[in-house]
C-alpha cells in the first residue's frame, strides 16, 4: 500500500502509512500562509482493504468549525465522486472507507484539475462570438486566460465573471463549466438575450497556482488574492492586478465573484452593503437577481449567508467591495458549500460537481433579469 500527492493540486503528508487501519496522515499549509484545509491524495494497493485515514491536524485548520458534518469525497477513477463515511473526533478528521479498485483518491472537495481547466478553455474558445486572451502570467509562470463572449459595443453593459481566487474552492470551477458551456450555446434563447444586451468577460481561474499547488485560500507566495483587490501588487498579487486593470479599462456593470464556503450548507449571495457608495439602486439590483436565481434554480436560496456590513465598514481589500465602489455597480460574491445543500440534500454526492453546473448554467436567468435595469 503507497499514499502519495505529487500530482497537481495534490496536499497530504503521510506520517505513518503501515496499516491501513490507521493512516496517519497531515495536512500541509499553503506556502507562506498560515492557512490550510485543502487535502487531496490518493491510496494505492488497497483494494477490498478497510482503511481508515486520521488527517491528524484538522484542528489545526483555518476553519475547524467546518469538519462538523463534513464527508470526505472519494473516487475510484477521479471521474466520478461520491462521498465517504467521516467524522471529526478529537481534533481529527477520521475518515473510513473501503476501496473496490487498486487505487482511490480522496479529497475535501472533487478536484479541478489545471488541464481541466485548459481543455474548458479551448472548448469555449472554438465556439462562435468568443475570444480568448491571456492577461498575463502568475508567479510561477501559468497564463491568466480570458474568455470574452459576445462583442462590445455602444449600449452594451459589460459584465466581469471570475471564480477560484481560493484555489481549494474547485465549486467555483464546476460552476464556470455550467455558466460557459449555456452561455456559448447558440440555441438558447436565454444566452441570446443576455448577449444582445451585454458582452461578459469571464476568468474561470484567478488562482492557477495555488490550485495547482494544493493550497486553501492563496497563490504561490501566500497572498489572499481576495484580500488583495485594493493595492494589489505584481510582486505578490499579479492575478488581481492583472484583472483589475483589465476591469479598468473596460468598465463594470455588473461582477459576480465565483466561491466555495466551508461552514454554510447552503448556497447564496453576498453583496456590498457596507461600501461608502451603497445606495437604493443598489439594494434593489441585488434583490432582484437573488430573486430572480431562486426562480432559476431552487438549490439557491435567501435565508442563510453571511452576517451583512454595516454602512461604511465594507473591506475594501475584497472584490464585491471593491469592484462596487470603484464603478458605481452591481458586484457580488457567490458561495457554494464544500458539504451539502441542507434544503436538498443528497445522500450520495452531497453538493457535487454536477449541481455545481446547473447552478451556473442557471446563473445566466438573473443576469438577464437585471440587465434593463443596471444604468
Amino acid at each position: 500500500m503507497h499514499v502519495s500527492a505529487a500530482f497537481d493540486s495534490g496536499n497530504i503528508e503521510v506520517v505513518d502509512a503501515s496499516d491501513p487501519a490507521d493512516l496517519q496522515l497531515k495536512i500541509r499549509f499553503d506556502e507562506g500562509s498560515e492557512h490550510m484545509q485543502w487535502f487531496h491524495f490518493r491510496v494505492t494497493g488497497a483494494r477490498g482493504v478497510p482503511l481508515t485515514m486520521r488527517l491528524m491536524n484538522a484542528h489545526a485548520a483555518s476553519y475547524p468549525k467546518a469538519w462538523a458534518e463534513t464527508r470526505a469525497v472519494v473516487s475510484t477513477d477521479r471521474v466520478h465522486w461520491h462521498r465517504a463515511d467521516t467524522r471529526y473526533d478529537k481534533g481529527e478528521l477520521v475518515i473510513q472507507h473501503t476501496p473496490a479498485g487498486d487505487t482511490l483518491s480522496v479529497a475535501y472537495f472533487a478536484p479541478y484539475s489545471h488541464e481541466r481547466h485548459l481543455d474548458l478553455i479551448d472548448r469555449i474558445a472554438n465556439r462562435p462570438r468568443v475570444r480568448h486572451d491571456v492577461l498575463g502570467r502568475t508567479l510561477d509562470g501559468r497564463d491568466m486566460d480570458r474568455l470574452v463572449i459576445g462583442e462590445p459595443s455602444e449600449g452594451r453593459r459589460v459584465f466581469w465573471i471570475i471564480g477560484r481566487q481560493h484555489p481549494g474552492e474547485t465549486m467555483a470551477s464546476w460552476w464556470m463549466e455550467g455558466f460557459l458551456d449555456r452561455l456559448t450555446d447558440a440555441d438558447d434563447p436565454v444566452a441570446r438575450t443576455l448577449l444582445e444586451g451585454a458582452v461578459v468577460h469571464v476568468v474561470p481561474h484567478m488562482n492557477p497556482d495555488g490550485g495547482a499547488r494544493g493550497h486553501l485560500r492563496t497563490n504561490a507566495v501566500g497572498t489572499n488574492l481576495n484580500r488583495a483587490w485594493d493595492e494589489p501588487t505584481l510582486e505578490h498579487s499579479p492575478e488581481v492586478k492583472l484583472v483589475r486593470d483589465a476591469m479598468d479599462a473596460t468598465g463594470v456593470d455588473l461582477n459576480l465573484d465565483v466561491h466555495g464556503d466551508e461552514e454554510l450548507p447552503y448556497n447564496f449571495i453576498m453583496g456590498a452593503e457596507g461600501i461608502a457608495g451603497w445606495n437604493e439602486r443598489h439594494a434593489e439590483l441585488l434583490d432582484g437577481f437573488r430573486s430572480a436565481y431562486v426562480r432559476a434554480n431552487p438549490d439557491f436560496q435567501t435565508e442563510h449567508g453571511y452576517p451583512v456590513d454595516r454602512p461604511n465598514r465594507a473591506n475594501m481589500s475584497m472584490c464585491t467591495n471593491q469592484v462596487a465602489q470603484r464603478f458605481d455597480c452591481l458586484a457580488m460574491t457567490l458561495e457554494m458549500p464544500f458539504k451539502d445543500n441542507a434544503n436538498a440534500p443528497d445522500p450520495v454526492g452531497g453538493w457535487s460537481p454536477a449541481r455545481c453546473r446547473l447552478l451556473g448554467a442557471s446563473a445566466l436567468d438573473p443576469m438577464v433579469a437585471v440587465l434593463p435595469h443596471l444604468r
